[in-house]
């Protein structure tokens, strides 16, 4: 690639990537003054030095055919699967999670860079097995490359970046044609796990009545019985479809075996899940359960929000984050902070900035020379949504608290390099469309 060709990059997407950054310093800059007017951190200065090195990683990836990533993708694939094993073992413990190792006075959270590593081999093998897109192969390899950096992260355990390879997963693999009964045999699983963990949950803390039969669900015994009784019925409708071939009998069994699988998983992820995290379940559904203690993060996040008015309070001078009202103000909370002080017109700003880089991204997917780099960009599509959505809901309390930060604005330097690392590929794959038309 000459460097005139530089000129060919999508300059609407680094616009907006840019300018979210900056509004993201700013706005990490003023959570850090007290009420009483003095600077009591740093992260800014950090988040300005990660900014730019992630700027000028943007500015060098259109001289990089991403295509030579085809054949190095199972490599740094497995760098970064052995990052998340030594911080499993040997991790920095922050926040309660194993997530991060230190270099010198600046911290690697590897599962950033694992979202980027994991696209970039998912899109190979999909790539590469695209004669055969309806295979139950195809799919179920397509989840290991996926539920094996999250299966890792969970350990740690970090349960918000886990979330993101799900659509991760569902988004690629539905772009390249695999067969849609697939995928939504995976999104039911996942809802009803998430359903079947939450009732009895809801039953306890909410309506505070512990005889319901919803509380069955709490019994290894009871869901060793119903998932008998359900294998059974399976193993019927098994043999009633290959002896007769009809459709019916393999929805029955198609059921059955979300219904099992959820039972399971909502099962084990009450005993795995830590006392915080289902907690966060609990005030999501109502915040005046304990408004004191897990609840506050959302009430003081609410409160912000609306604060803000139509105009908002004006730079450095919201309330909740300046008298600390806020935990983890500059990270999962950033966006309390902007519509307190930025009001509704900032936030629309906001959700316009995030509305260019998703319709820049569809594009670079639509006009991609090849497979690879289609799904590629899909992949990265489905971080910057999902990052978005769950970030921004969380602050407004119509999604849990799940710890995912908002990309681009929230501090945390992997967050901001990684993805800014994904802008880069995204222009690299822009730009050899443009030359390969030429």
């Amino acid at each position: 690639m000459r460097v005139r060709d530089i000129l060919s990059m999508d300059f609407l997407l680094l616009f907006a990537v840019v300018v979210l950054t900056i509004i993201g310093i700013f706005f990490i800059y003023s959570s850090g003054i007290s009420s009483t007017g003095v600077q009591t951190s740093d992260e800014y200065i950090k988040q300005i030095i990660w900014g730019s090195i992630g700027f000028i990683c943007i500015i060098m990836f259109p001289f990089i055919d991403y295509r030579k990533f085809y054949g190095i993708s199972l490599y740094i694939y497995a760098v970064t699967i052995l990052m998340l094993l030594y911080t499993v073992l040997f991790g920095k413990l922050v926040n309660g999670a194993r997530a991060w190792f230190g270099i010198g006075p600046f911290g690697i959270q590897p599962s950033e860079f694992t979202k980027i590593t994991t696209i970039i081999l998912l899109a190979r093998y999909l790539d590469a097995s695209k004669r055969k897109p309806d295979s139950f192969g195809r799919f179920f390899i397509a989840c290991i490359i996926v539920f094996m950096p999250m299966g890792l992260i969970l350990i740690q355990p970090d349960f918000g970046t886990s979330l993101v390879f799900i659509p991760i997963l569902l988004t690629m693999t539905f772009i390249a044609g695999v067969r849609i009964r697939y995928v939504i045999f995976l999104t039911v699983w996942i809802g009803l796990s998430g359903i079947l963990m939450a009732l009895p949950l809801w039953q306890t803390y909410i309506l505070k009545d512990s005889f319901s039969p919803i509380m069955f669900l709490l019994n290894i015994k009871f869901i060793a019985l119903v998932c008998a009784a359900l294998a059974v019925i399976g193993i019927v409708a098994v043999t009633g479809y290959l002896l007769y071939k009809k459709p019916y009998f393999f929805w029955i069994v198609y059921g059955i075996a979300a219904l099992i699988l959820s039972l399971g998983v909502s099962f084990a992820a009450r005993k795995i899940l830590k006392e915080y995290q289902i907690m966060r379940l609990i005030v999501f559904l109502n915040p005046q359960i304990d408004p004191q203690g897990a609840g506050w993060n959302i009430i003081q996040s609410m409160i912000a929000i609306g604060s803000g008015g139509v105009m908002g309070r004006g730079f450095l001078q919201g309330t909740q984050s300046h008298y600390r009202y806020l935990p983890q103000q500059s990270t999962d909370f950033i966006f309390s902070i902007f519509a307190e002080e930025a009001g509704f017109v900032g936030g629309t700003a906001l959700f316009v900035l995030f509305l260019v880089i998703s319709l820049r991204l569809i594009r670079i997917m639509r006009l991609s020379a090849d497979s690879f780099g289609i799904y590629i960009t899909a992949g990265l599509s489905s971080i910057f949504v999902f990052h978005f959505l769950i970030n921004v809901g969380m602050a407004m309390g119509i999604m849990p608290i799940t710890g995912i930060p908002l990309i681009f604005m929230s501090y945390g330097g992997s967050s901001l390099l990684s993805a800014m690392i994904g802008i880069g590929l995204a222009e690299s794959i822009y730009v050899r469309k443009l030359k390969f038309e030429h």
